[in-house]
């Protein structure tokens, strides 16, 4: 799958190296030792991190671990600071992560809220881990509640990490297509969030929640909307543009990648092709300089 994906030059995040709840526990694992699970844990994070190491950007190091606290129950308080230092250390590229739930969708889910997010960041630093983070907001929506999911994210923003959408779906319902094309623009507006990933598997025996594709691969209305603002945010600098008298011009983009070449009106030439990365940022205001040799 590593392969494929980098054949096709996709970036790939892994999810997850272990997982906090109880119930998603390998049959063997709850009757271990406290040694033995020591032992077990921290095999599987050299070996699933190191297998793929200086090949993945991401790893979501302890799976919901606001929510859970199985690793915590039988290995001690700071076990999961633990995990994080060992993923850092078998693979120091890659950003381990932290993948919650019920963090931007609303306000009903006390567990993870945004002050309960923070607070775990803030007790992992004092409690000795200083490496690399990232903050994974899962986002499994059901309504488009956009003034909560800014507020929230406006909230994690302040910790200065990175902010991924991790598992962007919203359940099924007359309006689910609508409100994820809402959700979409939020979330990719926000100067703070640096990737979405959409959960949205297709398997013969139908979507988990929410699907693009029917059981023929054509688009669903989901899919539809996923298109589109594809196409508009990767096509929002077609339109040709003219500087004004002294060189100059300005624009609002999209943040992401971009290829830009000046021609001179009066005849052939143009500068070279350059690629600028705009990265978000709610103060940036960068400015570009091209050279035309006439």
């Amino acid at each position: 799958m590593v392969k494929l994906a980098k054949s096709s030059g996709a970036t790939i995040r892994g999810h997850n190296v272990l997982w906090d709840d109880a119930k998603f526990q390998p049959n063997w694992v709850p009757g271990l030792s406290s040694n033995d699970l020591w032992a077990a844990a921290n095999k599987r994070v050299d070996s699933v991190v190191g297998r793929y190491r200086g090949q993945l950007i991401h790893w979501d190091v302890v799976n919901e671990n606001l929510h859970w606290n199985f690793l915590e129950s039988k290995l001690g308080w700071n076990a999961s600071n633990n995990f994080y230092q060992r993923a850092n250390k078998v693979d120091g590229r890659m950003t381990p992560f932290l993948n919650e739930y019920s963090t931007i969708e609303d306000s009903t889910d006390g567990a993870s809220s945004p002050s309960k997010y923070l607070q775990r960041i803030w007790d992992m630093r004092k409690n000795g881990y200083h490496g690399p983070l990232g903050i994974g907001a899962q986002g499994h929506f059901t309504n488009a509640n956009l003034p909560y999911a800014r507020s929230a994210l406006d909230q994690l923003a302040s910790a200065k990490l990175p902010i991924w959408i991790t598992e962007l779906d919203v359940k099924p319902g007359s309006n689910q297509a609508s409100y994820l094309e809402q959700i979409l623009w939020e979330l990719h507006s926000h100067w703070a969030v640096q990737g979405i990933i959409m959960w949205a598997a297709w398997t013969p025996q139908g979507c988990y929640t929410m699907c693009l594709t029917d059981g023929n691969f054509k688009n669903l209305a989901t899919g539809d909307v996923v298109d589109k603002v594809i196409y508009k945010w990767t096509h929002a600098a077609n339109t040709p543009a003219t500087t004004d008298s002294n060189g100059f011009f300005e624009t609002s983009l999209y943040h992401g990648e971009y290829e830009v070449k000046v021609n001179h009106p009066k005849g052939d030439n143009f500068s070279n092709l350059k690629q600028i990365n705009l990265v978000p940022n709610e103060k940036a205001r960068d400015v570009y300089r091209f050279t035309i040799n006439v």
